[in-house]
């Protein structure tokens, strides 16, 4: 009886780790996640090699079209600018090592954003 007890015990243990395993939520990945990683490898030396002055460039060019009415960017001119941003500040993290944490979270803001989004604010 003590043999029963024991392995009912030992499956119901075991049935519910196994179950909270698998219960884990699965982070969706984004559709545009494989054309930002493509871009991310594309551009992430050019990015990192940018100075002040041409990073400074490149993010006023993006906010200016960005903003203007009349230009609306295409999915890969959008992520290509987000993404040259992103490694950017992954490359203010690389310098500058107690900026580390706060360089990779906008390195993350930069990457998670999105095309679709940025159409929305085109329509508004």
């Amino acid at each position: 009886m003590k043999k029963i007890i024991k392995i009912t015990v030992f499956i119901f243990v075991l049935f519910c780790n196994c179950s909270s395993m698998f219960g884990q939520e699965q982070v969706p990945k984004n559709s545009d996640s494989e054309l930002k990683e493509a871009l991310y490898k594309k551009y992430k030396s050019q990015a990192q090699g940018y100075d002040k002055k041409a990073f400074d460039v490149l993010f006023l060019d993006f906010f200016r079209k960005q903003k203007d009415e009349k230009v609306t960017l295409t999915k890969e001119e959008f992520y290509g600018y987000t993404i040259k941003i992103a490694a950017y500040s992954e490359k203010l993290g690389l310098l500058y090592k107690d900026q580390k944490e706060a360089s990779q979270q906008t390195k993350q803001v930069w990457f998670d954003k999105n095309y679709s989004d940025y159409l929305l604010s085109k329509k508004h």
